[in-house]
């Protein structure tokens, strides 16, 4: 029986990025997303750890946890200043060309209805942008997750 459990809107999700080179904490909301998928198990890393003794079963520890978010939507820009998206330019123009140490900086994501952020320390790998004829110009990134991930609040602004 479903009792009151009912399924969220995949519309209702929030993504930001933040701006590092700004003076104090800054968020920048990601906009144009149209699809995003979640994969918890990227990058996982197992040791087989079946024995002689494990009686023909297999059996393994997980010794790597991993984790990517893509964020595929639409390339938006500003209607008056022709200026992109602030949080798609960010990824495009500063993120997605730092190099070695420099290359990771935190994302942040939630649903609507929940109270907490999900804070990731991340990579960034840019992803293809095009259209035809008679379509909006598409947009997209792939994060990777370095470290564990981490939570806050949500604050009112």
């Amino acid at each position: 029986m479903a009792g009151n459990s009912r399924p969220i809107d995949a519309r209702g999700w929030i993504f930001e990025v933040e701006d590092a080179d700004a003076a104090t904490e800054t968020w920048l909301p990601v906009l144009g997303i149209t699809t995003f998928t979640v994969n918890p198990g990227e990058n996982e890393e197992v040791a087989d750890t079946t024995a002689f003794d494990s009686e023909g079963q297999y059996s393994q520890d997980v010794m790597q946890r991993g984790a990517t978010l893509s964020l595929e939507g639409q390339y938006r820009i500003d209607k008056t200043s022709k200026a992109q998206d602030p949080g798609q330019a960010y990824i495009d123009t500063v993120w997605a060309n730092l190099l070695g140490i420099e290359s990771q900086n935190r994302l942040r994501y939630r649903h609507q209805s929940q109270a907490k952020w999900s804070i990731w320390d991340a990579t960034v790998t840019p992803g293809e942008q095009g259209g035809g004829t008679n379509e909006k110009t598409t947009w997209s990134a792939t994060f990777t997750r370095c470290g564990a991930a981490t939570v806050a609040d949500v604050v009112a602004p």
